[in-house]
């Protein structure tokens, strides 16, 4: 096996070993690249070692693939190996013949290997009738596809008042008296995720305890849609059995079919006509759980959940979930076919599958996976996407509320009290008042705030909560209640009836900014408050964007998002954690595992699979002028440098055929820019000259992307070109494919540092050091002396937030460039981006494509260099 040091670093060095040193197949569906294989040979290499790796491999290499095979050629191996050394154990004395010892063991694995014969032969039976039944359809015969559901004449009736009445609370023991399934200690942002997904609710039936769990991967990406592509994916690949038939008889199947299963959400798989048609996620996943009480009405209660008297239907679900890869929608229509609720019946199929997708927000805390009842204890973990894991934990641990948000909530629970005041007794009474009593005060914290000159600040907790009898109140109690009462749910739902029966008398229920309700986010905010921890921070900020002089916020942020994963890395045999854009590493290696050994984390950078000659990348340091480029803060108002860099793009899009994608640093600096194109002191404006040249776009912060991208689409089509002016970090800069003639050139303007004079950013860094600090007292002791030691923690906050900005860079580049045959130009324009230090952190991809020394080169010789580029890829 190759070392650490050996994958580090770039594919043509360390990696191309790696591939040279197996001759394992990975059975991939292609003729896999040099890179390919040795990425596929470390993935191996860290699921069989029990480590952590962290992998880079460009958008367009082949990614997902390459997880694939690599991932589940382990898993067979290993689960094959697990096999034959599970028949040693529990044999006779090793002093008996070893006839007798060889007979029992031959017994057993005749047992064994039949127990899995069973099963792969009823899949079979299952692919088969699928198949036949597909053959039926597409010849015209329908018949088959009646389903066991009921008429959904009463699917759109409207649901009366008495499910937004609290349920009774007990006094003695502070709980409600009648509870469904609780979320207790989720966290607003999993909350809003769990919601979205309908995951809110545990599974009622009980573990099939006679069903062993056996070793799978955890494959997360961030969105439903991703996942899906990765389900296409792995349709594509054909692995043999995990275990040999009886080679005397000379049957057995070559392949055997992968068990995948995807874990749904309530608002997809939902088959109750008259739940699934209600008006709101919420009012969904409220329902759903009401429909399960204890207290719930026979002839109410839900005919499609699963239970003791249709186990037959959950097992024949099991079973057909696991004979074909589904996606998410497959799954949904099988429910529909068998009569039984898809969104807990995949539970039970959980056990026997090999690999199980889900969105990676969901495994990140611990309540919200023993919400879903997953346990992670010696399988893998793979996230792919990888690159803002750090931010999504923070994202999911933290809390954001904003004073228009708290008036909404505030407006919502008085038009509640109006309706249901005299159906409340003793708890819920007090309880209720003294949520009112702290939403008053938050929202005086907040527009006292609103008179202060400073954008942001660290909040004092006793300043917040200083409203009036709000010191009286346990908030421990409060958050409690909040958690089990459902009173969020109940306010928000009846919220949204009463909006949708008296829209003139509700302006209490518009649009909430989220789909999880407010009262959830208080909860989040109040169980923050209860819990101090030196990991993080409360703040409030202004929005400086938003037209509203009121958008001022609450926020509550996780400063180390490290503790909060380690149980994953501590339960999961192995965690991979891989990307398009991974680099710089250093921060995984230092923030989110700084309790791992170096030797436990295995790192790769690989090159693209273009050849050399099909990327030109450079970093501009000045434009036509000769004057130096440098985009900081304070040259934001530096039109002579703004013309220039209008020129230079100018002159970039009469070289670059096609798409020009150029990336800003923010969208108030963007602004900047186009107001001063559009000056005119002589002749045509700067922009002007530019829709001259290509048709022009923008990026606007407030509207999707959708209509821009067709546009700029089109216009490359009709062969007039285009130049689109994005973000770094916006919406252009993530998940967007500019491909081929829509990104000829990215253009990258200036370096998106983060404000390093916000409050929040000044507290990341704080932290960033002082924990270095700690570190290295606890680790070097007196060996370092004091200025040693706190030159390193300055050291490691600035290494942290140059990362923070050359991560959002890297993610924007890696735009272009998306297949073998793909080829682009990637200008830099700054004089900063000269600097080693901020080159090394780019993908090892781009390092290896830039021209040597650009840096110190005129503008006129990057057009020269970029003029040949062009006609040698275009013949002209």
């Amino acid at each position: 096996m190759a070392s650490d040091a050996d994958t580090k670093g770039h594919n043509k060095d360390g990696s191309s070993r790696v591939a040279a040193e197996t001759t394992r197949s990975f059975h991939h569906p292609y003729t896999p690249y040099a890179i390919q294989e040795a990425f596929m040979s470390i993935v191996y290499q860290v699921l069989e070692e029990g480590k952590v790796g962290i992998l880079e491999s460009p958008t367009g290499t082949g990614k997902s693939l390459s997880l694939i095979c690599g991932s589940l050629t382990w898993l067979r191996d290993y689960k094959g190996k697990e096999f034959e050394e599970g028949l040693s154990l529990g044999q006779a004395d090793p002093d008996e013949p070893v006839w007798i010892i060889e007979h029992a063991k031959a017994r057993k694995r005749g047992e064994l290997l039949r127990h899995r014969e069973d099963l792969e032969a009823r899949l079979a039976r299952i692919r088969a009738k699928e198949r036949r039944e597909r053959q039926r359809f597409l010849k015209g015969d329908q018949d088959w596809k009646k389903r066991r559901l009921g008429s959904e004449s009463n699917s759109g009736e409207v649901e009366d008042d008495e499910q937004y009445v609290l349920d009774d609370y007990d006094s003695d023991g502070e709980r409600s008296i009648k509870r469904g399934n609780s979320t207790d200690g989720l966290s607003a942002a999993t909350l809003e995720l769990m919601e979205q997904l309908g995951m809110t609710s545990q599974t009622p039936l009980e573990d099939d305890l006679e069903t062993e769990d056996e070793t799978k991967i955890f494959f997360c990406s961030r969105t439903h849609s991703q996942l899906t592509q990765f389900i296409g994916e792995l349709r594509r690949v054909k692995f043999p059995p995990t275990i040999a038939s009886d080679e005397k008889s000379g049957e057995g199947p070559d392949i055997e079919d992968l068990k995948h299963l995807t874990l749904g959400s309530r608002k997809n798989l939902c088959i109750n006509p008259k739940v699934n048609k209600l008006f709101s996620v919420t009012t969904i996943n409220e329902r759903c759980a009401e429909l399960q009480q204890p207290g719930t009405a026979q002839e109410d209660r839900c005919a499609f959940l699963p239970n003791k008297e249709n186990q037959s239907l959950v097992n024949d679900f099991r079973d057909h979930a696991l004979a074909t890869i589904r996606d998410i929608e497959d799954l949904g229509s099988l429910g529909k076919e068998l009569g039984i609720c898809p969104y807990y019946a995949s539970r039970s199929a959980i056990k026997q599958s090999e690999i199980v997708t889900l969105p990676y927000p969901l495994l990140l805390q611990k309540s919200a996976r023993e919400a879903l009842g997953l346990n992670l204890k010696g399988h893998v973990v793979i996230i792919d996407e990888a690159h803002n894991l750090m931010d999504a934990i923070a994202g999911i641990e933290g809390v954001e509320v904003s004073l228009k948000q708290l008036k909404r909530a505030r407006v919502q629970l008085g038009v509640y009290l109006q309706r249901f005041r005299n159906r409340l007794k003793g708890k819920n009474r007090v309880y209720i008042a003294q949520v009112v009593r702290v939403i008053d005060s938050l929202s005086g914290y907040l527009e006292g705030r609103l008179a202060f000159p400073k954008l942001d600040g660290i909040v004092d907790d006793k300043e917040l909560l200083a409203g009036k009898g709000v010191d009286q109140i346990n908030l421990f109690k409060l958050v409690k209640y909040l958690q089990e009462s459902k009173l969020a749910r109940k306010v928000e739902g009846y919220a949204a009836q009463a909006a949708a029966s008296e829209p003139q008398q509700t302006k209490f229920a518009a649009k909430p900014e989220t789909t999880t309700p407010v009262l959830h986010h208080i909860s989040s905010l109040l169980s923050a408050l209860t819990h101090p921890s030196n990991e993080g921070r409360l703040f409030f900020f202004k929005d400086l964007s938003s037209q509203d002089p009121e958008n001022i916020c609450l926020k509550f942020l996780l400063l180390d998002p490290s503790s909060h994963f380690q149980e994953i890395v501590s339960d999961a045999r192995a965690v991979i954690l891989a990307g398009g854009t991974m680099s710089p590493m250093a921060d995984y290696t230092s923030h989110l595992f700084p309790y791992l050994a170096p030797t436990d984390i295995t790192t790769l950078s690989c090159g693209h699979v273009i050849p050399p000659s099909n990327l030109c990348a450079w970093t501009l340091s000045s434009g036509p002028s000769t004057s130096p480029f440098e985009f900081t803060y304070k040259n934001r108002t530096n039109t002579a440098m703004l013309d220039d860099l209008g020129r230079a793009l100018l002159n970039i899009c009469n070289i670059v055929p096609d798409g020009v994608v150029a990336f800003f640093p923010s969208y108030l600096f963007l602004d900047a820019v186009v107001k001063q194109w559009n000056t005119t002191k002589e002749g045509k404006s700067i922009w002007e000259k530019l829709e001259g040249k290509k048709a022009l776009f923008r990026e606007a912060k407030e509207k999707g992307a959708d209509d821009v991208l067709s546009e700029y689409a089109k216009a490359i089509d009709t062969g007039k070109g285009g130049l689109l002016l994005s973000v770094v970090g916006g919406k252009m800069s993530e998940g967007i494919n500019f491909s081929d003639r829509l990104g000829r050139c990215v253009v990258i303007v200036g370096l998106p540092f983060p404000n390093i004079n916000s409050a929040e950013w000044r507290a990341k860094i704080e932290y960033i050091e002082s924990s270095t600090l700690e570190r290295l007292e606890r680790i070097e002791g007196e060996h370092l002396g004091k200025e040693e030691k706190v030159r390193r923690a300055k050291e490691e906050g600035k290494e942290f937030y140059e990362n923070a900005c050359m991560r959002a860079v890297n993610q924007s580049v890696g735009r272009a460039i998306r297949h073998r045959e793909d080829y682009a130009a990637i200008v830099m324009i700054d004089r900063r981006f000269g600097n080693q230090r901020i080159k090394s952190k780019l993908p090892g991809w781009i390092q290896e494509g830039l021209v040597p020394d650009a840096a110190d080169m005129s503008f006129g010789q990057m057009m020269g260099t970029l003029g040949g580029f062009f006609r040698g890829k275009t013949g002209a």
